[in-house]
């Protein structure tokens, strides 16, 4: 089974797309929009979050010129010298 979800705006191109459907044969769900309610970050969620974010502003910075990020051989250094 595939399902197809379509939005549509304009009542005339709705009923005119149900009646495609029943003469074809298929069924169609109407789904009435429904508000997404979106439920606050516990602190592990928004600490990803916020290393994400951070993360994809340097990649953007990298990418204006701005700042210089290192390569994998810098951070295997780097890494070499922590231990």
């Amino acid at each position: 089974m595939t399902t197809l979800t379509v939005n549509i705006e304009d009542k005339k191109i709705e009923k005119a797309v149900k009646a495609l459907f029943e003469a074809l044969g298929l069924s169609y769900v109407e789904n009435k929009k429904t508000k997404i309610t979106q439920e606050p970050l516990n602190k592990a969620e928004q600490l990803m979050y916020n290393r994400l974010k951070n993360s994809f502003e340097q990649i953007k910075l990298h990418q204006e010129g701005k700042i210089k990020l290192r390569n994998a051989e810098e951070l295997l250094a780097e890494l070499r010298i922590l231990k």
